[in-house]
């Protein structure tokens, strides 16, 4: 989601209205894809951030969810029990997306810097896996990217409290498996200081 300072874009001590409407119109990305195959419009932004899930009190918890299994960009299968201990950040995103784009290299960057107090980031690509790997080529991700149909996006999404389908979508799971965080939109350094960085403690 493009932040409030970049959204108050000011030309000679005025705002530009133009710009400001650009900018809104990029905060959210919708992750459906259409009977044509082609990419999803862009959506109206959706709300910034959910301090507390969203989803139901019973299935407030990673570890009693359906579990699911996909392939990384290397063809090996996952699931998010392959991480379990670890502080998570799973980040759904694509590469047609710009918001998601902005935030992946401040997620490399947490990732090295905090991979030794077992912050664990994992990318769910709604793309084709090509376009996946090109993107975390040139963006040098290095934290495990799996490969969700889009056409399967929806489904799975909608479990873990997305029903909007806007991406870039992240969920922070403590050690236990209790689901701390929600964020809708591009993640900010100020929402990772305030919900993940004390779970790393």
């Amino acid at each position: 989601m493009v932040t409030a300072e970049r959204a108050r874009l000011v030309v000679k001590g005025r705002v530009s209205w133009l710009g400001l409407v650009l900018t809104l119109m990029l905060t959210g990305c919708d992750a459906g894809v259409e009977a044509s195959g082609k990419k999803s419009r862009v959506q109206e932004p959706a709300p910034a951030k959910t301090a507390t899930t969203a989803l139901p009190e019973r299935t407030n918890n990673a570890w009693e969810m359906a579990p699911f299994h996909l392939e990384d960009l290397n063809g090996v299968k996952h699931s998010l029990e392959d991480w379990r201990g670890k502080v998570i950040m799973m980040n759904f995103w694509a590469s047609w997306c710009s918001p998601c784009q902005y935030e992946i290299p401040e997620f490399v960057h947490y990732q090295k810097t905090y991979a030794d107090r077992n912050l664990q980031l994992v990318g769910i690509g709604v793309d084709e896996k090509r376009k996946l790997a090109n993107v975390a080529r040139s963006l040098g991700i290095n934290y495990p990217v799996l490969v969700l149909n889009p056409m399967d996006s929806r489904q799975l999404m909608r479990k873990w409290g997305n029903e909007t389908g806007i991406i870039p979508y992240t969920v922070v799971i403590a050690r236990d498996g209790r689901i701390k965080y929600i964020h809708r939109g591009q993640m900010d350094q100020e929402a990772f200081d305030t919900y993940v960085l004390p779970l790393l403690d």
